[in-house]
């Protein structure tokens, strides 16, 4: 096309307020079409449901809504094999579809956009997107909760050290620390549900910014789009972008909790703490290290985060200063959750992949959990129940016989008898009971704890709930 006839197009689809064609710097900064087009199934999903209610509403004639609606499909036919003539000068996808529609039936498919405007038409077809997205994510961090499922059930009693600080704390089974992460993924899954509750409402109709004077129906393409309902009001319908936000808020804290687990995954696939091996699916070697074999899936899942809490940003700051209604400024809210939707899905597939993968090493494990003086909170218990004492000044009895420990290079359970009552005379051989890290989750029974029996319980509420 030479640039004569693209400036025709273009001044064609925009009327005869402007006598001349953009200039190049301009249409480059204006088309959003590079991008956009990622929305096409929508807009012609839209603009089906669009003229079939302008038909029975009696705004079009059913021969010129049914020839626009068979034509959109060709569009879609042409857009899915590859040969549709995508144009920059046609700006976005709702103007390169309708102008090909054009093109295809002719007059009626001028008539297609009686009644609504590009300012709505963006809203519901971004909302549908999103909306596929939530979707998409709710999918996701199904099969990965499954996938931690069934690690916590292989090992609902391996024992592991719980940290803090990174320190030993307290002894874990390995169950619990993976059911830990299926309660973290099942707010994220929520917080989907919740966002896809709130954004399911259909801004087609609210036209421009104050609706139209045509007797549209908004209900019936809200219902063909799969919406509840119509949104209630039209500058809102046309200025609002809270739904792409939640989403993204959404994205990033799921993100942040994928982000963590890869951490846990870089550290203890090292050769300091040995805990799981990931297999070569996951793992990458050294260009002149032949002995290293690295978690850059791992890794490279735990940057995706930064993809994905900065699109968040950017989309708060090109929002937070815009006067209703629309404003251009609006334009540059696609490609920031286009990013942070396609990243967040690899992360998902990525870390279901590798939890479903990975070994966890049970002798490590056990070996871990028993070091660092893991006990010690069992100890400062069993004199609080069997001697009576005050748990402060069993505290103190406990940090004296785990300094005595450490000065001699052994831990807790090799204390001997009279070592112990040196700290304090009521200590009896009874105490050993309680030293044994397997004793020690064993005791943890209250409600959410780590007892292998609560963790058993907590796999089967969860497979019964997802399946």
């Amino acid at each position: 096309m030479s640039a004569s006839d693209q400036t025709k197009a273009a001044n064609q689809m925009w009327g005869g307020r402007f006598a001349e064609g953009p200039d190049a710097i301009m249409q480059a900064i204006n088309a959003s079409i590079g991008f956009d087009k990622r929305l096409y199934a929508q807009d012609i999903a839209g603009s089906r449901a669009h003229a079939a209610m302008l038909a029975a509403q009696g705004i079009l004639t059913d021969s010129d809504a049914q020839v626009i609606r068979e034509g959109l499909l060709t569009v879609l036919s042409e857009i899915k094999a590859g040969t549709f003539p995508f144009r920059v000068e046609l700006e976005d996808i709702h103007l390169n579809v309708e102008s090909r529609l054009t093109e295809i039936v002719g007059e009626a498919g001028k008539r297609l956009h009686t009644g609504r405007s590009r300012n709505d038409q963006v809203a519901v077809d971004f909302r549908l997107w999103v909306r596929e997205q939530c979707d998409a994510a709710i999918s996701g961090l199904t099969a990965l909760m499954q996938a931690f499922l069934v690690q916590a059930e292989q090992g609902a009693d391996w024992v592991m050290p719980g940290f803090t600080h990174l320190q030993t704390a307290q002894p874990v089974t390995w169950g619990h620390h993976m059911m830990a992460y299926v309660e973290m993924f099942a707010r994220d899954r929520s917080r989907f549900q919740d966002a896809r509750v709130r954004m399911n409402e259909c801004p087609l109709g609210a036209a421009a910014l104050a609706g139209t004077s045509f007797p549209i129906d908004r209900h019936m393409t809200a219902g063909a789009l799969g919406f509840d309902r119509p949104t209630a009001n039209s500058l809102d319908s046309v200025s609002d972008r809270d739904f792409a936000l939640e989403f993204l808020s959404a994205a990033s804290i799921c993100a942040m909790h994928l982000s963590r687990f890869a951490e846990e995954l870089v550290i203890w696939s090292s050769a300091q703490f040995r805990f799981v091996r990931l297999s070569d699916k996951w793992t990458t070697g050294s260009s002149i290290m032949p002995q290293k074999k690295n978690p850059d899936a791992a890794e490279l899942l735990r940057a995706k985060l930064g993809r994905i809490l900065g699109a968040t940003v950017a989309l708060f700051t090109i929002m937070k200063g815009l006067a209703l209604t629309y404003s251009k400024d609006m334009q540059e809210d696609k490609e920031q959750v286009f990013d942070a939707a396609d990243n967040l899905m690899l992360g998902l597939a990525a870390m279901t992949g590798m939890v479903s993968d990975m070994a966890a090493n049970r002798e490590s494990l056990a070996v871990a959990a028993a070091s660092g003086f893991s006990t010690a909170t069992d100890l400062a218990d069993w004199l609080v129940r069997r001697l009576n004492l005050p748990f402060r000044e069993a505290h103190h009895v406990t940090g004296a016989l785990v300094a005595m420990a450490e000065q001699a290079g052994i831990d807790l359970p090799d204390l001997t008898l009279d070592q112990m009552r040196s700290v304090h005379p009521g200590i009896t051989d009874e105490v050993f009971s309680v030293l044994g890290v397997e004793n020690s989750v064993n005791s943890r029974t209250s409600y959410g704890g780590t007892a292998p029996v609560r963790v058993r319980e907590q796999i089967a509420r969860w497979k019964a709930a997802l399946a």
